[in-house]
């Protein structure tokens, strides 16, 4: 952001934003239809709102480049992604309440189905329930107590098949690349060291990783791990000080409050599900005047190629919105981090659909909340990074640039 445009933002004023993610939002017509999730959902609630909106589609990084869930999220937030290096493992550390330090080496984790070849056979061990997560930690962390010498471990227990590995000892490079072949029926990839600082750190990486095999030898399904977004601290201005806004983040997934709480977002809690987030934003709806809500599970169905719960996600989330539009804001934000078709299983680098909803919006009465509606909106097609300005200027919240 210009630093001319952080001087035209006019701080707390009551008028307030919010900014509704739906991870993993956008999607593509499915083959025996041609209807995409979000056009065959019936989502009465988003398509009225989206009749009274400015529609557009945001690009997350650069066209034709698929984001991963850290650098869109600070996309969103106006941050420029090609201009922050770090990986995912701090979000995860940061979302899991972990007071990281500068010389920390954190790296996001996956139990995984891994047989004695090393070859990846189900990447997130058929998706364990929290408690075998937590019962698998802990089985690492006692069969890793002191084999990892001048260093310490720490396993932060996470969702499903997901946790965080952290390392602390002396000044730990993060120039490693992941371990994960992103695809299963590959070969685990080995880590190694991107420069000469981060050397110690794969051996390091490597020792734990074969360890930890060991460990789970006798498992039937979790049988080793998959490591990805290598990550220390990495230095940026603040949420608040950007837009003049007093921020709070509400995601029931740590990575999510992680990445908020690294910008400077307040998090409110730790949510289980969208009930509960909207009830956190409800209780401190009076106490901050921009807010970050997060939906995971519309993302979960399109990496499971589940079309059918992918919209019925859609309409669980559509169900709620009365009681978000409910509080009034000057500025009602709707997107995605980036999309997440169910044919392709994975992120991919499809625009996302965006509404902006205001009494300033140049809305089409006849529009509802599709991909197809949203290319032809005003916002046309325009970078993630410029989303909080737009909802700034639509929130009345920016002076004119000059006289």
């Amino acid at each position: 952001m210009h630093s001319k445009t952080r001087d035209l933002f006019i701080p707390d004023s009551g008028r307030k934003v919010i900014q509704l993610v739906l991870d993993g939002l956008g999607g593509l017509p499915d083959p025996e239809t041609g209807r995409t999730e979000l056009e065959t959902a019936n989502i009465p609630n988003l398509d009225r709102l989206a009749s009274r909106s400015s529609l557009g589609r945001s690009l997350p990084i650069a066209p034709g480049v698929t984001p991963g869930s850290g650098p869109a999220h600070l996309a969103l937030w106006g941050y420029e992604p090609y201009e922050i290096e770090f990986g995912r493992g701090v979000l995860e550390a940061l979302g899991s309440d972990f007071d990281m330090q500068p010389g920390d080496l954190a790296a996001r984790a996956n139990f995984a189905t891994i047989d004695a070849d090393n070859i990846v056979h189900d990447r997130r061990a058929g998706r364990p329930p929290d408690e075998e997560n937590v019962r698998l930690c802990q089985k690492l962390r006692e069969g890793l107590e002191g084999k990892l010498p001048g260093v310490e471990l720490f396993l932060l227990n996470g969702k499903e098949h997901r946790f965080t590995v952290l390392f602390r000892g002396g000044e730990l490079g993060a120039c490693l690349n992941d371990n994960d072949p992103q695809r299963e029926g590959l070969e685990l990839l080995p880590v190694v060291a991107g420069d000469a600082a981060s050397e110690r750190s794969a051996e390091l990486v490597a020792t734990f990783l074969s360890t930890a095999r060991e460990i789970l030898a006798d498992e039937e399904i979790a049988t080793g791990m998959l490591l990805r977004g290598f990550s220390g601290l990495p230095d940026l201005i603040a949420f608040n000080d950007l837009y003049r806004a007093s921020s709070a983040a509400i995601a029931a997934y740590p990575m999510y409050r992680g990445v908020a709480r690294l910008v400077g977002m307040k998090v409110l809690g730790s949510p289980h599900g969208i009930e509960e987030e909207v009830q956190a934003l409800e209780e401190n709806y009076g106490e901050h005047d921009f807010f970050f809500l997060h939906y995971k599970p519309t993302d979960s169905a399109g990496h499971s190629g589940l079309f059918d719960e992918k919209v019925s996600a859609l309409e669980a989330f559509d169900a709620i919105l009365p009681r978000i539009e409910a509080l009034e804001p000057a500025a009602l934000i709707l997107t995605g981090d980036h999309s997440t078709p169910c044919i392709h299983l994975e992120h991919s680098w499809h625009p996302v659909p965006t509404l902006i909803s205001s009494k300033l919006a140049l809305n089409r009465t006849d529009a509802v909340f599709s991909e197809r509606d949203c290319l032809g909106g005003d916002l046309g097609n325009f970078k993630a990074s410029e989303m909080v300005t737009l909802a700034m200027a639509h929130a009345s919240r920016m002076k004119k640039f000059g006289a």
